[in-house]
């Protein structure tokens, strides 16, 4: 999962300081592992060199405070990531999780971002098939392991899709 474009995606909503993303970050995607300060400042730091997000300094009793915003093309960026599908593999719904979950905070449409991933999925499973049926024993064990991993993560798209109510009543508690 990229955690730059889940940073991008927390701040469609407002900018935001480098404290704040680190806690929204943790809350929604950090379950089983939470970003370290450093990984947030320095991300920013690239995002910012790279024109994605700019900084808004609030001026204080003691030394600036900096917020980030993300800019328009921050938000072009984001919004290629989300509704390009990932390429099938193991370990995929930790990406697609932040994508949807990314999708609902920001007022995209989730269900597109999972139908967009099934359509993906069923490419790969239709070209596996003819390789399988076109090759020999040892293609028919490897097609046969990619296969009953992307009928798993399908199971996984469609429960997803099923819960879509009730996670986007979740996030927007």
């Amino acid at each position: 999962m990229s955690v730059s474009f889940a940073l991008l995606g927390l701040l469609e909503n407002g900018p935001r300081h480098g404290y704040d993303l680190k806690r929204s970050y943790d809350d929604a995607f950090g379950r089983d592992r939470s970003l370290h300060y450093g990984q947030v400042y320095s991300t920013m730091a690239r995002l910012l060199k790279n024109g994605l997000v700019e900084v808004e300094l609030e001026p204080g009793d003691g030394p600036d405070r900096k917020r980030y915003a993300i800019t328009d093309a921050g938000i072009t960026d984001i919004e290629a990531w989300i509704g390009r599908p990932e390429k099938p593999e193991p370990y995929l719904q930790s990406t697609l999780y932040t994508k949807v979950v990314l999708a609902l905070m920001t007022g995209r449409d989730a269900s597109e971002v999972l139908d967009t991933q099934r359509a993906e999925h069923l490419r790969l499973m239709r070209e596996m098939t003819h390789r399988k049926a076109q090759g020999d024993l040892a293609d028919e064990l490897i097609c046969d392991h990619v296969l009953f991993h992307l009928e798993a993560d399908l199971r996984w798209l469609e429960l997803t899709t099923d819960r879509l109510d009730r996670l986007a009543a979740q996030i927007r508690r």
